[in-house]
């Protein structure tokens, strides 16, 4: 079954977002700009940020907005530059989790391939952080590749995330034009070792479509998450962040995520969230839920 495409001259109705509330979103931003944080949610753009903010959720962004890596889809600001990491950064992580009081956070960071062990350190700095004052808060940790160093994963799983996700972005022949500096089968391997290393943490990945992969590409990038036995999968539209960005190859009809949903299910994964908004960490608490359905 091949992918119904529409043109991309303009976006569909289905990827219309409503207005948030700017009271609630303006005491997100306060309070971020107040602990000198940032969110991949401001940084790379995302067509949520409305209704995460006023939900009161946020996923923080730590090591700094910019990248050493140049991807060609996002909207991260790039520099090699190599620069040294914030001390105080894990405290004020833990205490913006605290004044926003959740139950579940998220922590990301850009790719820093000028530091040795490529932030993991800090990773961990800033979960046991999060864990000292909030200990009942679940965390997700969503993590580059650390240019391959089992190592510098190692670091990070020892912290005790509950839910280790790396996104494989993107289906293997597109990777030299998406995601020139990653490497398919080292972010599958990342995935891998972390369960077998730590088998109670949830593994989790995400997949951006519609930059001109098939449908058979896409499933088949499903087989080979699940057969490293990865948990949970996120699939969504990519949207072009501005003109200097990839262009959109083809928008994909909601019908076509939740076809892809279904099938997901039925390999196996424990929770599958596709949409045309999802995005990696969209309604990440949720795992709550799955964790108490399947528990480690």
């Amino acid at each position: 079954m091949s992918i119904k495409i529409l043109p991309t001259s303009a976006k569909p109705e289905w990827l219309r977002v409503k207005a948030p509330q700017r009271e609630r979103v303006g005491v997100v931003k306060d309070l971020l700009r107040d602990l000198r944080l940032n969110t991949v949610c401001e940084e790379a753009s995302c067509p949520n940020i409305g209704e995460c903010f006023q939900a009161g959720t946020a996923t923080f962004l730590i090591m700094g907005p910019a990248c050493t890596r140049a991807c060609p889809y996002c909207d991260i600001d790039f520099d090699k530059t190599p620069r040294g990491l914030d001390p105080s950064e894990p405290d004020r992580l833990a205490e913006a989790v605290y004044r926003l009081n959740l139950s579940h956070v998220v922590i990301t960071s850009v790719n820093r391939d000028d530091l040795e062990d490529g932030g993991a350190e800090q990773f961990a700095r800033c979960l046991r952080a999060i864990q000292s004052k909030m200990p009942q808060t679940t965390i997700e940790v969503l993590v580059p590749d650390f240019c391959g160093s089992i190592e510098a994963l190692q670091t990070v799983i020892s912290a005790r995330p509950q839910v280790l996700n790396h996104n494989i972005e993107t289906v293997p022949r597109l990777y030299r034009s998406v995601r020139p500096q990653g490497n398919y089968q080292r972010s599958l391997n990342l995935l891998k070792v972390t369960q077998d290393l730590e088998p109670k943490i949830y593994t989790k990945s995400g997949l951006m479509v519609g930059l001109g992969e098939r449908e058979e590409e896409v499933i088949a990038v499903m087989q080979d998450l699940r057969g490293i036995k990865c948990d949970i999968l996120t699939i969504g539209q990519y949207l072009q962040p501005s003109p200097k960005h990839l262009p959109v190859d083809q928008f994909i009809p909601p019908s076509q995520f939740d076809r892809w949903r279904q099938i997901g299910e039925e390999m196996g994964f424990l929770q599958v969230v596709a949409s045309p908004l999802t995005r990696s960490s969209y309604h990440a608490a949720e795992v709550q839920n799955l964790m108490s359905t399947y528990p480690r």
